[in-house]
């Protein structure tokens, strides 16, 4: 059973890069090998099982959406929304804090590239 409580979060996850090995090709990383980034499933399904609720962004045209989903379904990857067509450049999230919860406000967790969620600590 998911732990829905006070604490429940929502995660903001690129795909290329992030999720997926990013092979710095544009446009062609819909068509190329899947390769999992490390401690992506076992991340995914500790937000999933926590209640968190995980939105996929990503670069990728709105006309690979289908094969996108094809992809994220093999790995397999549960996620709530999928964002397709946004910006490749700065993403920036602005959020409004509740003074009675100072601490859940936005925060911005940037990886290297291909490193994958191993080391991620929310």
């Amino acid at each position: 059973m998911a732990k829905i409580m006070n604490k429940q979060k929502t995660i903001f996850l690129d795909i290329d890069g992030t999720i997926l090995y990013h092979y710095g090709i544009p446009n062609q990383q819909s068509i190329l090998e899947l390769k999992i980034l490390p401690g992506v499933t076992e991340k995914l399904s500790q937000w999933e099982e926590n209640g968190y609720r995980i939105i996929i962004v990503t670069s990728r045209k709105e006309s690979e959406r289908e094969l996108t989903i094809k992809q994220l379904a093999s790995i397999p990857v549960q996620y709530d929304h999928l964002i397709m067509g946004i910006n490749r450049g700065e993403r920036i999230i602005i959020n409004d804090v509740n003074p009675k919860h100072r601490k859940r406000g936005a925060r911005a967790i940037n990886l290297q590239r291909n490193e994958g969620l191993s080391n991620i600590k929310l």
